[in-house]
């Protein structure tokens, strides 16, 4: 049985939360149904356009942000179908991301999505992504005014903002990127980002989560002992995908 909203969500733990909902009825989000030859690529600018809407009035109401976007939508997609009914499952599935390597690992998985899907060769030409719109204000030097901003390093004093240098990002998404498109599945550049180092994630594992992220954990991601400690916090006596987290997401132990 699932658990209440609010029994899953801490906002002492963490603010970062990746949010996913699906299509029911063999509806297309986007995409071509190759059964009726229709073209639902338009679609996804509905979404941007929803989601960047939306940012400008939410702060952290998860289950009000994904009724406002997911009813917006289905409305239209429902209006565009001739049909009425269900266009999204009934619950959508949340994430919270517990520290700084669950969250870069999320948000390039996110933003690697073309690239895996063989949409797009490079995260700049990804249509629809924000790294797409990052890299394309940081030709000018800046950052886009409507995505959550770039301001430090996870482990010196900042800002608000997400806890990188944009440029560690950039390179980081841009070498992952890379590896994934290469013929030989698993190929490593011996030209590491730095990030990789100061995250202490073991390169191999992270292009594994590049690939896998949203299917290998459930409802909390991060470091292992992040996620028993949030267990605690919220009276679970077990997080599912816990043993996931320690492989992949907790500290390198160096010799």
């Amino acid at each position: 049985m699932g658990r209440p909203r609010k029994s899953l969500i801490s906002l002492e733990a963490t603010p970062y939360y990746h949010c996913v909902s699906r299509c029911v009825r063999r509806a297309f989000l986007c995409g071509r149904d190759e059964r009726t030859g229709r073209c639902f690529e338009h679609r996804r600018q509905w979404i941007e356009d929803r989601l960047l809407e939306l940012a400008e009035a939410f702060a952290l109401d998860i289950s009000w942000f994904m009724r406002m976007l997911n009813e917006s939508i289905a409305r239209q997609a429902n209006r565009e179908d001739g049909c009425t009914g269900r266009f999204w499952e009934g619950r959508f599935k949340s994430q919270a991301l517990l520290d700084e390597r669950a969250l870069a690992a999320c948000m390039a998985y996110v933003d690697l999505n073309p690239i895996r899907a063989k949409m797009a060769d490079t995260p700049e030409t990804s249509d629809h992504t924000s790294i797409q719109r990052r890299t394309s204000a940081a030709r000018d030097g800046k950052q886009p005014h409507q995505l959550f901003p770039f301001a430090g390093s996870p482990r010196e004093p900042m800002p608000i903002g997400l806890p990188f240098q944009l440029q560690d990002y950039l390179e980081l998404v841009d070498w992952s990127g890379r590896c994934l498109r290469e013929d030989k599945r698993g190929a490593i550049d011996e030209q590491l980002p730095p990030i990789l180092d100061r995250m202490q994630i073991n390169p191999r594992h992270w292009l594994y989560l590049n690939r896998n992220f949203e299917s290998r954990f459930k409802s909390l991601v991060g470091a292992a002992h992040s996620v028993r400690s949030v267990c605690e916090q919220l009276g679970k006596r077990w997080a599912h995908g816990v043993r996931d987290c320690e492989r992949y997401l907790s500290p390198l132990i160096t010799s």
